[in-house]
């Protein structure tokens, strides 16, 4: 068994290929956008390095698991995943004695030696900070039969330049900054993706252009706080430099995640009524709205500032669809401190609200807060939030009922393979019927435009204009 603890990130190493010669894969991801991206650069590597993808994991000789530890049922989830290997046989023809498992993201580099010590089918973890490392460790396993371990306590280098495999040809990932310096009081995201870095503006840029040059529709801008970009780069946050440079590419699509209230800055907001392609949708998490809890989270605004943003962002584009994310049953919540989250949400109507039972994170400053609050009270007060967020989602809907949308086909409904399903500008779903003479395949990464004749709590659908086929 190996363990590496070292304060540099390890870069992509590919004099390893031979030991993946024959040899499948498969990646299953949780949690955030970065570790998609994170899986995809996972997937680049072992391919570059001749494994080959394949989508289950009976089909796998390796399975990588990327995970997020924000939440304890991701923990709950992931054990019982990799305990189960043991019960799943070998793919016929496979060059090994057995499946190799790893783990990496945020669990691995919380968790460490002890994932080891608790998980006998684990054969190799690593964190968030060294991704170039893992085919060394993968090889080791494969070639040694060695349990291996590598997590590094920083990074210097930006993760870009590895190989990456994206999951779709006409959509990207395009991180700018990585870790974050936030530390509100119930999240463990600073201490398992370090603190916040950012990318050279020239650098984003460069790989922005080289997707619009390839084809690339829609980019998706990566960061734990996208709106301090280059903060600690050249002194005050650039992020509406970044979207004006981005716009300039000619890329069809663009959107950012994630944003925090209190570096959303005017000039941004602006953006959302002047650039061509940043599209009408923003993620803006508000986490509660009280004012006493939003305190005691370390979130640095108010109720009352973040009204103000809302009103600045539908003043300068009347059609934006905001979502956000709220936590029920913070340590020390009252039925007050309800009511006021309650209130703000009812008051602003989301198209979207990801909601959350509070979940215990060990290592955060919230986790030491005795609370005696009932499960059952604070489950009430959870599904009191949910009806009022879909209340608010089936109205917010109804605008674009009639109206005719530009859809990004993904790919077909997973209920009916005769839809397409695709993204409107607003980052809504939207179901069509293929229309004769086409082919799922043939349409996935091209721009429809459907006629929207009916609007439901999570999803559109309508029919396709004829002749609106188009890249």
């Amino acid at each position: 068994m190996s363990t590496f603890h070292c304060a540099q990130s390890a870069s992509f190493d590919g004099s390893t290929s031979s030991a993946f010669n024959n040899i499948t894969f498969c990646v299953k991801t949780f949690g955030c956008q970065m570790n998609k991206h994170d899986s995809e650069r996972v997937c680049g590597m072992l391919e570059s390095l001749g494994a080959q993808w394949v989508e289950e994991i009976e089909d796998a000789d390796l399975v990588v698991f990327m995970t997020c530890c924000v939440r304890e049922a991701a923990d709950t989830r992931l054990y019982g995943q990799v305990a189960s290997m043991k019960n799943i046989p070998l793919r016929p023809g496979t060059p090994h004695s057995k499946r190799i498992v790893a783990v990496g993201g945020c669990i691995g580099q919380r968790d460490g030696q002890k994932l080891l010590d608790a998980l006998p089918h684990l054969d190799v973890v690593f964190g968030t900070h060294n991704l170039g490392s893992l085919p060394k460790l993968l090889a080791k396993s494969l070639e040694e039969g060695s349990r291996n371990v590598e997590i590094l306590e920083s990074s210097e280098q930006f993760p870009t330049e590895l190989p990456t495999d994206r999951e779709h040809e006409w959509a990207a990932w395009l991180p700018i900054t990585i870790g974050c310096n936030n530390f509100c009081t119930y999240c463990i995201v600073p201490y398992v993706r370090g603190r916040e870095k950012s990318r050279p503006l020239e650098d984003i840029v460069a790989e922005a252009q080289r997707y619009a040059d390839a084809g690339v529709k829609e980019i998706t801008l990566l960061g734990q706080n996208v709106n301090s970009y280059g903060r600690d780069l050249y002194g005050h946050p650039r992020f509406v430099d970044v979207l004006d440079a981005i716009d300039a590419t000619g890329i069809k699509r663009l959107r950012f995640a994630t944003s925090h209230p209190k570096d959303l800055t005017d000039e941004v907001i602006r953006r959302f009524g002047t650039l061509r392609s940043l599209m009408p949708a923003l993620h803006l998490p508000v986490q509660s709205g009280s004012n006493r809890i939003l305190e005691a989270m370390n979130r640095r605004y108010t109720r009352e500032h973040y009204k103000e943003l809302v009103a600045k962002l539908r003043e300068a584009c009347p059609e934006i669809a905001l979502s956000t994310d709220v936590i029920v049953g913070f340590p020390g919540e009252t039925e007050g401190d309800f009511q006021d989250t309650y209130d703000l949400i009812d008051e602003i109507g989301f198209h979207q609200v990801f909601t959350f039972i509070y979940s215990k994170r060990e290592g955060t400053p919230a986790a030491k807060i005795d609370d005696p609050t009932p499960h059952e009270v604070i489950q009430n007060r959870f599904d009191r939030l949910v009806d009022v967020v879909q209340k608010h989602a089936w109205e917010r809907n109804q605008v674009d009922l009639g109206k005719t949308v530009e859809v990004l086909v993904e790919g077909t409904s997973k209920r009916d393979a005769r839809l397409l399903a695709g993204r409107s500008p607003k980052n809504q779903t939207v179901h069509a019927l293929i229309p004769a003479g086409l082919d799922a395949k043939s349409i996935q990464g091209k721009f429809l435009n459907v006629s929207i004749d009916e609007a439901k709590t999570w999803y559109l659908s309508g029919s396709v204009i004829e002749g609106s086929l188009h890249d």
